[in-house]
């Protein structure tokens, strides 16, 4: 069975690869990746993303601001009511003006920052019809795709060098010559998958999301998505990204012995070639010796 759905993913694979390379070579810019050393966001690179971080630098200033001032108390204490400069020290149980304080302003703050976040959560949370539905199903280790409105798919998306690929997840020279076949450098090794999904630039994507076998988590850091793929269930998420280029992401559900080699990669392009994609990628006949030529897996996933 696992050798019949591998064949099968592959002549799927390669089949969408050579249906797209027309409308995929465009010099997309690799924007959302990460980076060695990195404790930063990606580029925010969706609405959903610039409200997230613009939250997250927000709480960070109102964070800093409160521990200063707690900071600044305790040196206040230390300096001036040590034994030494204080060897008598008042007694009292209550301060009433103290405790109101310390009781309201945590409460106004909690508001204010409820204020900005409740919205971003409902706008999260509040999902559109979809100008692109796209059905994203979790397998051990690799991401199904499927455009069911326009008959594309299903497809398998494998981690280029990976297991499922015929790789032992080793970084060698076979690994960074089918990374260089596919448009990719060595810096995106464990990132760069075969096949990606492929969405039109500003329109708004409804991401149907499921596990075929355990649980997996889909998601794509540059769009603020991450949402668990749960065996039996369908969850979903949204994103609308604004502005071209290829953006990685990685299962983040711990999910077997093969969690680490199952990335995503996601190719925003522009409308044009997105529609000339659909065209070429839908409604095609397989073919398993097709499939098999050496650049059809990778093709889709081409940088050029």
């Amino acid at each position: 069975m696992r050798g019949m759905t591998y064949l099968r993913g592959l002549a799927l694979s390669g089949f969408v690869a050579l249906a797209s390379g027309s409308a995929l070579a465009q010099g997309l810019e690799i924007v959302g990746q990460p980076v060695p050393k990195g404790i930063g966001f990606q580029p925010a690179s969706s609405e959903l993303a610039h409200d997230q971080q613009w939250l997250d630098h927000m709480v960070l200033v109102i964070i800093s601001i409160i521990t200063a001032f707690v900071l600044g108390l305790l040196l206040i204490v230390i300096v001036r009511y040590n034994s030494r400069a204080n060897p008598v020290p008042k007694k009292f149980t209550h301060n009433t003006p103290v405790e109101v304080a310390w009781t309201v302003i945590p409460i106004i703050i909690l508001i204010f920052i409820g204020v900005f976040s409740v919205p971003a959560l409902k706008k999260q949370q509040t999902f559109p019809a979809g100008d692109v539905v796209v059905k994203i199903t979790g397998n051990q280790w690799y991401w199904t795709y499927e455009y069911p409105n326009e008959g594309i798919g299903p497809y398998d998306s494998y981690m280029i060098g990976g297991l499922n690929l015929g790789g032992d997840g080793r970084f060698n020279e076979q690994v960074e010559a089918d990374l260089k076949a596919a448009g990719y450098s060595k810096d995106q090794w464990l990132l760069a998958t075969d096949t990606a999904m492929v969405v039109p630039v500003g329109s708004k994507v409804l991401l149907q999301i499921t596990g075929a076998d355990v649980i997996h988590s889909w998601t794509i850091p540059a769009f603020a998505v991450k949402q668990d793929a749960v065996p039996g269930r369908i969850a979903h998420a949204w994103f609308a990204a604004d502005r071209e280029g290829i953006f990685f992401g990685q299962c983040s559900e711990l999910c077997g012995k093969d969690h680490a080699y199952m990335p995503i990669t996601v190719k925003v392009v522009s409308p044009e070639a997105y529609a000339a994609w659909v065209e070429q990628a839908k409604g095609g006949n397989v073919v398993l010796a097709e499939a098999a030529a050496p650049a059809a897996p990778t093709a889709l996933a081409s940088n050029d």
